[in-house]
């Protein structure tokens, strides 16, 4: 049993799918988190991947994890995009960033990249495309 991320079963979608939003910058992640909420997805918070590896350890099943890349804490969105896909390697992640080249994400593994600024409405396309992948 995997702990910290499950997926639903073949075949068996789950009725709301499950995103862990991580931003340092609360109106930021207020704005991502809400829109994702308005289009039907249940939306889990992190200040910074501190906080994110204690949800994904904490045996909530996170479907996507959508993640900046600058933050404070012991290590960064890179460092939290390696941790994710090494104890959670099926798990999509998107990561955003102002500041990073997208092919830097993409080559450490991370699904889709979105530059900041982003439109929410951007965010909603790209997690609904990589879950109807992971499906």
């Amino acid at each position: 049993m995997t702990v910290g991320f499950e997926l639903s079963p073949p075949g068996v979608a789950k009725a709301t799918p499950t995103i862990l939003v991580v931003e340092d910058e609360l109106l930021v992640r207020m704005m991502v988190s809400d829109s994702l909420r308005d289009a039907g997805f249940a939306v889990i918070e992190a200040f910074n991947a501190d906080e994110a590896i204690c949800i994904l350890r904490s045996g909530i099943a996170i479907d996507l994890m959508l993640s900046d890349v600058r933050m404070p804490g012991s290590m960064d969105g890179l460092g939290l995009l390696d941790y994710a896909l090494d104890m959670y390697p099926q798990l999509p992640v998107i990561m955003t960033s102002a500041h990073l080249f997208p092919g830097d994400a993409l080559a450490k593994g991370a699904r889709h990249f979105l530059a900041k600024p982003y439109s929410c409405d951007r965010a909603i396309t790209v997690v609904q495309l990589e879950l109807a992948k992971s499906r």
